[in-house]
């Protein structure tokens, strides 16, 4: 048994989830990846995954030699990068999460720059705001807004930052008014943000004098996607609190107005969060790198939006 080969057929069939998928993305014979991971588990004594006819999971043992694996590969990977032979080009699957909208109107309209500059990076997007179990889930990282919480098996690399925007549509406006302090919010109503990582809506915050001060609204309608609830500000339906990325195209063309602009809020961090090892594999660094550089023109295009 190759054992370095068998510990990369593991990894990539924890990864894609399915043994059939593995093998096609190794161009390997279903039957060589299956045999692969039973000499594996038959050389360390232990059952690694779980599996039934509609599903596959890593045990416990499973879990710790993966991560393993994922460090051990890392390392080479990283050493070998560092060679000429390899022109030190990030290469092989990467997979990232992050929501919906930061992937819709930020990383996809770049994306071919960073295809052009990485042309052996296969990159799987995947999209959601609910917290991820990297390792169990084969993520190779994440891109989260807020702040991160202190994880000693985690790094969280800050990339940028955006603010909120309370705003809504010039219909709303016309029916309820314009709020002009944050005591005339008790008069509005507005649509709540479900978060899938607390299980309650969204609390607005704004920065008085220093101090932050937090508002609870009056909410009829609560959505938990980022598209439906800007959708539901542009349809009048109460004031909404976006990201400023969220909202940029919508306050430049009017179908969104800006209110209480005068009452700063906190700025929100966005950050790369990845497993913690030695070495950072170079496809990682490499995405992580390149999002990086795509948000300082953004956060100016996102501030001079916010303040139209």
């Amino acid at each position: 048994m190759d054992r370095l080969q068998a510990m990369q057929i593991f990894a990539r069939v924890v990864e894609m989830h399915s043994f059939s998928r593995a093998a096609d993305s190794l161009s390997l014979p279903p039957s060589r990846v299956t045999r692969a991971v039973k000499e594996l588990e038959a050389f360390l004594g232990v059952r690694l995954l779980q599996r039934t006819t509609r599903h596959l999971s890593l045990t416990a043992d499973g879990t710790a030699y993966y991560d393993q694996c994922r460090k051990l590969l890392a390392d080479l990977e990283a050493m070998e990068s560092g060679f000429p032979g390899s022109a030190g080009q990030p290469r092989g699957r990467l997979r990232v999460d992050m929501t919906l909208s930061l992937a819709r109107l930020v990383v996809l309209p770049a994306i071919k720059d960073f295809q052009a500059r990485f042309p052996d990076v296969e990159l799987t997007l995947t999209s959601s705001d609910r917290t991820v179990e990297l390792v169990q889930e084969g993520i190779d990282c994440v891109i989260r807004a807020g702040t991160p919480e202190d994880s000693p098996s985690l790094v969280a690399r800050r990339i940028g930052a955006f603010e909120w925007v309370t705003c809504a549509s010039p219909e709303y406006l016309a029916r309820h008014g314009t709020p002009k302090t944050l005591e005339d919010l008790a008069d509005h109503q507005a649509i709540g943000y479900l978060s899938s990582r607390t299980a309650r809506t969204l609390e607005w915050h704004y920065l008085v004098n220093g101090e932050t001060r937090t508002v609870r609204m009056r909410e009829r309608l609560i959505v938990n996607d980022t598209d439906a609830y800007v959708t539901c500000g542009l349809e009048g339906l109460g004031l909404i609190r976006p990201g400023s990325y969220m909202a940029l195209e919508h306050l430049s063309t009017g179908r969104l107005q800006p209110v209480l602009t005068d009452y700063a809020a906190p700025a929100v961090p966005l950050s790369v969060i990845y497993p913690k090892n030695r070495h950072l594999s170079p496809t990682v660094r490499a995405f992580a790198d390149w999002v990086s550089e795509l948000m300082p023109p953004a956060e100016a295009r996102w501030r001079q939006g916010s303040r139209r």
